[in-house]
């Protein structure tokens, strides 16, 4: 998917993991088939699955950043109504591959889509109840870090039109400007910001007989406008679902734009970048550009 991924095999994460995690060593290794675009997931034995980033890097930055993710994780489980990923530890560079990496508690279940979904109007507001419980949470002063997403949709502008501009035989690009000119100019009236997830992805969330059960990959995590968590009801949920979404959430006409204005920045950043590498990704991006237009 990227040119400067690194290809991590069986044999490299079962050599890390009898180095640095002894108690774990023997146990099978296996690779765990994803759609995502950062980690590739490996599940040892029964409980525990690892993620190691396509990128690593040596530098503090990388280790730094999924410290604080496990330090979310900490934080939302206490908060949340469903589960998050239970950190476990942190693997550090070795043989075959240069830079740290996670361990987690595997949680099982599948990621969701439609056909995985029972009740779509009972998953969106049990969706709603976690972005509601996450919007509880004490920002203790903090605000948007400035990097990320969270902040003012205008610091994107320059992305989605470049975006546009590749992606003219893919999508509506000239009725997509159109909704991107209106959601990018929404006013938001309550400057708080609020703890987001940033990346509600059908990935990140998990369904187990046909409900939510947890939502997962926090290394997006942050403090910025609640609008970005809105991105589900265009990623995600059908036109009746997505209005039982807004309803439990209780968000105004100008704040439902921003966060229909976010669905469309992820959806047409990521089409042209995965259209010929990731199916599921261009697929999910396919669906929500058309939503954003509907």
């Amino acid at each position: 998917m990227h040119a400067d991924q690194m290809d991590v095999t069986v044999e490299v994460v079962a050599a890390l993991v009898a180095e640095q995690f002894p108690q774990w060593r023997g146990l099978p290794v296996r690779p765990l088939p994803s759609a995502g675009t950062v980690n590739a997931l490996f599940r040892i034995g029964p409980d525990v699955v690892l993620r190691f980033p396509l990128r690593p890097s040596a530098g503090p930055d990388l280790r730094d950043e999924l410290l604080r993710e496990q330090e979310y994780a900490r934080l939302f489980a206490a908060h949340l109504p469903v589960a998050v990923p239970e950190p476990l530890g942190l693997g550090e560079a070795g043989d075959g591959y240069s830079g740290p990496w996670a361990a987690y508690r595997f949680i099982p279940g599948e990621t969701a889509r439609p056909d995985r979904i029972g009740d779509p109007d009972v998953f969106a507001r049990d969706l709603a109840g976690v972005v509601v419980a996450l919007r509880g949470i004490d920002t203790r002063g903090r605000s948007w870090s400035g990097s990320g997403r969270g902040g003012p949709l205008a610091a994107q502008d320059a992305g989605v039109r470049a975006a546009l501009a590749v992606s003219g035989a893919l999508t509506d690009t000239v009725a997509l400007a159109e909704v991107w000119d209106r959601c990018r100019d929404a006013r938001r009236d309550d400057p708080a910001d609020g703890w987001i997830h940033a990346d509600l992805m059908p990935g990140n969330l998990l369904v187990r007989d046909g409900r939510l059960v947890a939502v997962i990959d926090l290394g997006t995590v942050g403090v910025g406008d609640p609008a970005v968590d809105l991105m589900p009801a265009w990623n995600l949920f059908d036109a009746g679902s997505r209005e039982t979404y807004r309803r439990a959430l209780g968000v105004d006409d100008a704040t439902w734009e921003r966060g229909r204005g976010w669905a469309l920045v992820q959806a047409i950043n990521a089409l042209p970048y995965y259209v010929e590498t990731n199916p599921v990704m261009a697929s999910i991006a396919r669906h929500t550009l058309r939503a954003v237009l509907g």
